[in-house]
This record gives C-alpha cells, sequence and structure tokens, in this order.
C-alpha cells in the first residue's frame, strides 16, 4: 500500500466502504491511512 498516492488510498478506502469489501481490508487501509496522519482527509471528505 505504501506506493500508493495518498489521493488514490483515500479513494480506496471509500470505494472498499461503499462495495462493502471484507473489514479486514478494510481496516488494512485505516491502518495506513493513520500511518501517513490521513485521518482528517476521510473527516473533511465525508462532508
Amino acid at each position: 500500500m505504501e506506493h500508493l498516492s495518498d489521493e488514490l488510498l483515500i479513494e480506496s478506502y471509500f470505494k472498499a466502504t461503499e462495495l462493502g469489501l471484507s473489514p479486514d481490508f478494510i481496516r488494512l487501509i485505516e491502518k495506513e491511512i493513520e500511518k501517513r496522519s490521513l485521518v482528517h482527509e476521510i473527516i473533511y471528505s465525508a462532508n
């Protein structure tokens, strides 16, 4: 996942949740988002 741009990572998170993909997969994305300190991007994009 470290090869994904920040923007693509965020888009992937929203698409994965929209499609109802595996909670384990979504959690992996969330961990990478937290690692990159991008949690604010999810909150901002969700509104």
